[in-house]
């Protein structure tokens, strides 16, 4: 340092450059800096952005090259949730072995018969008191359960005819007939229904079956006594049968004739009037659709034919009708 910048008591003497905007922004001493505002507290924010451009450290906006575009797209990125992708084939099979059931007998004749079966449930409000024990044992075994508001129990249960509570279940799948005659009873009355398919009426065919002890029924589709409607017309009775399937429905039939079994066919205008007709032991009984009844390969497979007798004035009665009939007589000769 030159020593023209000493004074007399030979020490360095500090010389100040102001320019105008550091004399209208400094007030205080000039030499300590004491009393003043600093400077860059006083910047406007337009100053702070311009003095910030000529940084060489500033951050220079570009538009995106195809390199760095194709680098993001294949990058992984690190705070994104894993996505698990679910075969489509896997949902589809899993829809076709379950299905819903609702309605409050249903669901608790349900849950006390298999409640292993039950992969969900909804309730409203009103009915959960009836329902405790149910609730205990979803809440102990990780079941999945809902309490909601009608709207919401409508959208699940399909129907506003939920009774307040609807279950997701796997479905029971129906019993080959071999596997069924193979524990057969020495007296026992098994349902044949050729083309029925009404939800509802065979809901009221498994009450009366539960009812009357018959415990097996012959269909071509065992997921037809299990579909919503007709689980809840059953009012609890479709815990009590079971579906009985074959390759086709004649040589189920054929199948139950060769084991020993009476096949009884039904008719709306032939046959022999149910009331002076001797009921077997061990029987089929066959029922078909209330337009055309049973067809005529059927009727042929009969070892008897049978009618409900009475006034005439109607062609046929409704075929759940019919059967709690034909059921009832039975149980009343044989049980």
């Amino acid at each position: 340092m030159s020593d023209d910048l000493k004074g007399k008591s030979n020490k360095v003497k500090v010389m100040y450059v102001r320019n105008e905007d550091d004399t209208r922004q400094r007030t205080g001493n000039p030499r300590t800096g004491k009393g003043g505002r600093s400077p860059s507290r006083q910047q406007e924010p337009g100053r702070r952005q311009e003095e910030k451009s000529r940084s060489p450290w500033r951050t220079v906006s570009r538009a995106p090259s195809e390199e760095d575009a194709t680098a993001k797209a294949t990058a992984p990125k690190a705070d994104s949730p894993v996505r698990n992708i679910i075969d489509p084939e896997v949902i589809r099979k899993q829809r076709q072995e379950e299905t819903r059931v609702y309605g409050e007998n249903a669901c608790q004749a349900l849950f006390q018969s298999r409640p292993e079966a039950i992969v969900r449930a909804w309730f409203v409000q009103s009915v959960t008191p009836r329902f405790r024990e149910t609730l205990r044992w979803l809440a102990a075994n990780r079941k999945a359960y809902h309490v909601v508001e009608d709207a919401e129990l409508v959208k699940a249960a399909g129907t506003e005819h939920h009774g307040g509570v609807c279950f997701i279940i796997k479905k029971h799948m129906g019993q080959d007939v071999s596997e069924w005659l193979a524990q057969s009873a020495e007296k026992e009355c098994v349902l044949a229904l050729e083309n029925v398919g009404n939800p509802h009426n065979l809901g009221a065919i498994m009450r009366s079956c539960a009812h009357f002890g018959a415990k097996g029924i012959l269909v071509d589709d065992a997921s037809l006594l299990e579909s919503g409607a007709a689980v809840r017309t059953a009012e609890g009775g479709a815990e009590h049968v079971q579906a009985i399937t074959a390759n086709n429905f004649g040589q189920g039939l054929d199948a139950f004739r060769q084991a020993g079994y009476t096949i009884v066919t039904t008719s709306s205008h032939a046959g022999q009037p149910l009331s002076a007709a001797t009921l077997p032991e061990k029987m089929v009984l066959v029922l078909g659709q209330e337009g055309d009844g049973l067809t005529e390969s059927t009727l042929k497979q009969g070892d008897v034919s049978l009618s409900i007798d009475g006034t005439g004035s109607v062609e046929s009665l409704n075929v759940s009708v019919a059967t709690g009939i034909l059921l009832a007589e039975w149980w009343r000769q044989n049980r």
